[in-house]
């Protein structure tokens, strides 16, 4: 496989020289006795920038090429992979596929649905704009932030984007394409008074090439934000301990949402039984009111996929509606076990990692509340703004997050900025506990990746603003 860019109407196969009867040969044997499996290929340009402290202080650039190729039975999965597109690496993986052991329904599974749909355009990042340009902005975002405050001390921005494609070929003779563009800008800073020093940060992207992103106005206002965090946390104080209403703010908030309750609705961990959410469709699961979906089929998000990694067309796919557990996110393996139909939720990292069932862009819809009620009607709490890094067990539901950024409410009204709040509770005890929902439901800016099993895949998040009873608050004051 060459280097050059493939373009829409060339074939991976073509550009690796290897004839398209040979690999679906290879397939063939692969699949022989299976009950479903795909040859999936892959070839993917990447380059990451990064301008640290006053300097450049990473460029690079890379190209990864190759296949996987799966064959299920049953539970039982056999999957093999190669950078050498050729029909020799082909046929050893065929080889080591063919001795998974497990069940056969004596059926192939049938071929996911057409779509026409197209979520983004396959415009390559990497072609414009140039190096030099691309450096520039990265000197003038650093500029611009050290220039808005003398306090901030360091300033780091990065750019970074992916160009894939992607084809499915599957033993029934169907082959699936799809060319994702994805772009990222961050920005973080840290600010400092004296010996006391603190970070904010900031961020955008999505599938499309630069040029939206990299509009000053655009880089300004991440900037902006960045600065404006860092000063903030400056002036905060130790965060409260104890049990307290909490008001979560709209937007990246969600990712608690994401970590707390998405993964649980997975569909691998509900057939093996292994999430709190297990068994419970059709029970009510949360707070009336409160409605949650998983949407890959949003044009132009970070989470989005015109088909997903099995060649299935993703959809909006309602989890939980009014407070009632309605559905699961499903790959075509968990979905046939379970006896549901898949949603377009089958991903995997690239082609050296296998299919899991994995979020898109999920987020809970708004309410009808004002978020100034809601805020107003908190006598002693914190309302958090801003997450950074959390942990949660699927099984049980127990999470923990840092809130990035987090204030005190004392009688209805937001008060001092904390340090070092931290939420603490159960996912599925605690989306009982939403006892208002806002009007003003927003997405997050299109930063957000997600770990599952030692892989990594780009997602959204979303929600209004909530108010949520009787939350522990880890603090340090």
């Amino acid at each position: 496989m060459t280097d050059s860019n493939p373009s829409d109407t060339t074939s991976l196969l073509d550009r690796a020289g290897l004839d398209a009867a040979a690999a679906k040969r290879q397939l063939d044997r692969g699949l022989e006795g299976a009950d479903d499996g795909e040859l999936f290929l892959e070839y993917r340009q990447s380059e990451m920038l990064v301008f640290d402290n006053g300097r450049l202080k990473q460029a690079t650039y890379d190209t990864a090429q190759g296949f996987g190729l799966r064959a299920v039975k049953d539970e039982a999965v056999g999957y093999a992979h190669s950078s050498d597109v050729s029909e020799e690496a082909m046929a050893r993986a065929a080889d080591a596929v063919r001795a998974v052991k497990g069940g056969h329904t004596g059926t192939y599974a049938d071929a996911p649905p057409r779509t026409n749909t197209r979520l983004y355009g396959d415009e390559n990042p990497m072609g414009s704009p140039d190096f030099a340009t691309k450096i520039k902005l990265l000197e003038e975002i650093n500029a611009y932030a050290r220039d808005k405050d003398a306090r901030v001390r360091q300033v780091s921005a990065s750019l970074g984007a992916s160009w894939q494609v992607v084809e499915i070929l599957r033993g029934d003779g169907q082959i699936y394409r799809d060319i994702r563009p994805l772009v990222r800008v961050n920005v973080s800073v840290v600010a400092g008074v004296g010996d006391r020093q603190e970070t904010g940060s900031n961020g955008y992207g999505g599938r499309e090439g630069y040029q939206r992103f990299i509009d000053a106005a655009a880089w300004r206002g991440a900037v902006d934000e960045a600065v404006r965090q860092a000063l903030l946390n400056l002036e905060s104080v130790p965060a409260p301990a104890g049990e307290m209403d909490v008001v979560l703010g709209s937007g990246w908030p969600g990712v608690m949402l994401h970590e707390a309750v998405g993964h649980g609705l997975e569909g691998d961990f509900n057939r093996k039984k292994t999430s709190a959410f297990a068994g419970l469709m059709g029970q009510q699961v949360a707070a009336k009111g409160v409605t949650v979906v998983d949407d890959g089929a949003m044009p132009g998000r970070r989470g989005s996929l015109s088909v997903d990694d099995e060649g299935t067309p993703t959809n909006r796919t309602t989890l939980i509606e009014d407070g009632i557990l309605v559905g699961y996110m499903q790959d075509r393996q968990n979905a046939r076990l379970m006896g549901m139909k898949p949603t377009g939720n089958g991903r995997r990292e690239s082609y050296s990692h296998v299919v899991m069932p994995r979020m898109t862009n999920t987020y809970m819809l708004a309410g009808d509340r004002e978020p100034g009620e809601i805020i107003a009607s908190v006598k002693n709490g914190i309302y958090a703004v801003n997450f950074g890094g959390g942990q949660v067990d699927i099984t049980s539901g127990k999470y923990v997050f840092q809130c990035t950024e987090a204030y005190r409410i004392e009688n209805g009204k937001v008060g001092a900025p904390v340090k070092g709040a931290m939420l603490i509770g159960n996912g599925p005890t605690d989306l009982h506990r939403i006892s208002m929902i806002g009007n003003d439901f927003a997405l997050d800016s299109g930063v957000g990746t997600c770990g599952k099993n030692g892989q990594g895949v780009p997602v959204g998040v979303g929600q209004p603003t909530l108010r949520m009873d009787r939350i522990t608050v880890g603090g340090t004051g």
